[in-house]
């Protein structure tokens, strides 16, 4: 509205644009929308996007099946992936949801997706380090010099 007022006043696009930090283009697309409809054409119509399709309660037991995990809704594994989060809203519900959607949802709840690290239980950290330091250089034929060298190698260190 204060847009409004400054076409009123006979500010220019650019100057609107400047003075509300916006581009140049939506500055004109707002005086165009008041020439034709008015003020109220510039009334905000609120967020965009379909309504959520479950109300509170559904999207809490929502959060509770997650909180139970992948392993009680039948997966084999701790990964909940939004295919599956779109496969239980639809067993729950019977809503469907695209992945889109799910990942839209789960921001909603406060929900963040997490890469899970592969790495085994049984892993020792002290033992690959070691084998690090002591045989990696031997497979690879590393040789260590004890003076300064140089990357390149049509130019060598010299000694």
């Amino acid at each position: 509205m204060q847009a409004a007022d400054r076409f009123a006043e006979g500010a220019s696009d650019g100057q609107v644009a400047r003075e509300f930090r916006v581009s140049r283009m939506s500055a004109g697309r707002w005086r165009r929308a008041l020439e034709n409809g008015g003020r109220e054409t510039l009334v905000s119509k609120g967020a965009g996007g379909a309504a959520c399709k479950l109300d509170d309660a559904q999207l809490a037991r929502l959060e509770q099946a997650l909180e139970e995990g992948p392993i009680a809704h039948g997966w084999d594994d701790q990964c909940w992936t939004l295919t599956r989060i779109a496969e239980v809203i639809g067993r729950l519900f019977g809503v469907s949801y695209t992945v889109g959607g799910v990942c839209y949802l789960l921001h909603r709840l406060d929900w963040s997706w997490q890469a899970p690290c592969r790495r085994a239980a049984e892993r020792d950290e002290k033992a690959i380090a070691a084998w690090k330091d002591e045989q990696w250089p031997i497979i690879k034929g590393w040789q260590h010099s004890k003076g300064r060298g140089c990357a390149s190698r049509t130019r060598p260190g010299r000694p």
